[in-house]
């Protein structure tokens, strides 16, 4: 269970399975044998095929060894979130309603992943809808605490060591949340950049696909291979240049500033204590930004956009199926459905209005930094945690890490959130791979 080639980080088992040092199958069997080990407890898998997972990594290497070209992700298991369609997989959105539902594509970054030379492991267990209902993973570092949500599989997988890479998505919290109470890096590039088509939809404006990794440079290599213009996404857009590139770069020194914002009452005294105690360790300036009670109005705002997107999404299919969905995503959807077209019309005004305003602040600033959650994972059995405070920075699609640089009670991991402007998704990753270095030094 204990092999090392668990402890390598996603670019070094890359590189050495691209020069032949190490065979995809070989990794494979080590993760497979470790998840085997603990996922019957930790449950984060929602599907898992181990014979046609270790077939594939087979394929991998006879292709290799016949004289074929590595991909850039060469035999890299990589796990995905159950609202991310996959051909050979069933894609159930960890409900009820859609057990046994197969689709007949990848996603299109699934496909991608796949072109790159990577391995779908399993899919990861996801709250139910990607809404409030948390399935039954448990948090790798404290059985009794959240993992988060939704993208709560995603994370445990990462943290226990039972896949090197995961993908998420996001439609409020559920990437930078779960990265922060399992002790990872999570990161949400910023609206487009990733595209959506294959993937369970919530609300066009706000649904963010992304990365769970154990670094910065581990997350933008997965980013590199599946970024990219979609014709059946109408908001993806190209890169303008290599994430990887810019994890590794450290020059210049980046420019940083912080804010509590809006929300931070919510925030645990000790997680204002901590980060307060963060930022006067960094050893440049960090300015400060202040964010006036205006910005209050992102959380009413992102719950109209959601509500109203599962009303026309999902609206049909608990309709016809309303006894077997729960009664908060029932009441989500009667929520969407009360508001009228110049309500909606009214909220995308007012994240038109919120994002301008942002964006003027923060452009000035590689990474911004904030809260990634209220504290260290509360209890089980009192939900997936507050989400809020992601919730501006998905609201205007502004890209965002978390990075597990403290620590709060029990020892329990807490993640400090860094975010960028819109499409600054590279200065934003070399602030971030930069900020961890220096934590590690």
């Amino acid at each position: 269970m204990d092999h090392p080639i668990l402890d390598q980080s996603a670019c070094s088992l890359v590189d050495s399975m691209r020069r032949g040092e190490l065979a995809a199958a070989e990794t494979m069997r080590a993760f497979l044998d470790r998840i085997a080990a603990l996922d019957p407890k930790l449950r984060a898998f929602a599907y898992l095929d181990p014979d046609s997972a270790l077939a594939a990594a087979e394929r991998i290497d006879h292709a290799r060894a016949a004289g074929g070209a590595p991909g850039p992700l060469h035999g890299l298991p990589v796990a995905v979130k159950d609202i991310i369609d996959t051909a050979d997989m069933p894609t159930e959105f960890g409900a009820e309603i859609f057990i046994g539902r197969r689709p007949d594509r990848d996603a299109v970054i699934v496909h991608r992943l796949r072109a790159a030379g990577a391995v779908v492991i399993g899919k990861t267990i996801t709250s139910q809808y990607a809404l409030f209902v948390p399935g039954p993973t448990q948090n790798p570092h404290d059985g009794a605490h959240t993992p988060g949500g939704s993208s709560s599989g995603s994370a445990a997988v990462v943290a226990a060591k039972l896949a090197p890479v995961a993908l998420g998505t996001q439609t409020n919290g559920s990437i930078i949340r779960p990265a922060s109470y399992c002790g990872v890096v999570g990161f949400k590039p910023s609206l487009g950049l990733l595209p959506r088509t294959g993937v369970l939809r919530q609300a066009t404006l706000i649904d963010h696909p992304g990365v769970m990794a154990r670094s910065v440079s581990d997350a933008a290599l997965i980013v590199d291979a599946i970024a990219g213009e979609d014709p059946n996404d109408s908001l993806s857009r190209n890169p303008m240049a290599s994430m990887l590139d810019a994890a590794l770069g450290d020059r210049p020194l980046p420019r940083f500033a912080y804010t509590l914002g809006p929300f931070e009452s919510r925030a645990e005294p000790a997680t204002r204590q901590a980060f307060a105690a963060f930022i006067a360790s960094l050893p440049i300036p960090v300015d400060a930004i202040v964010l006036g009670s205006e910005f209050v109005a992102a959380e009413a705002t992102l719950r109209d956009l959601m509500s109203a997107g599962v009303a026309e999404s999902l609206g049909p299919d608990i309709d016809n199926a309303s006894a077997k969905v729960p009664e908060l995503v029932v009441q989500l959807v009667r929520a969407g459905r009360g508001l009228s077209g110049a309500e909606v019309m009214g909220t995308w005004t007012r994240r038109d209005r919120l994002r301008a305003s942002l964006i003027e602040r923060i452009s000035d600033y590689d990474a911004v930094l904030t809260f990634a959650a209220s504290g260290p994972a509360p209890l089980a059995s009192e939900g997936t945690g507050d989400p809020i405070f992601a919730t501006l920075w998905t609201l205007i699609g502004a890209p965002a890490y978390s990075l597990p640089l403290m620590t709060g009670a029990k020892g329990l991991p807490v993640g400090v959130q860094a975010v960028a402007a819109p499409g600054r998704d590279w200065e934003l990753t070399r602030a971030a791979a930069w900020l961890m270095r220096a934590a590690a030094q």
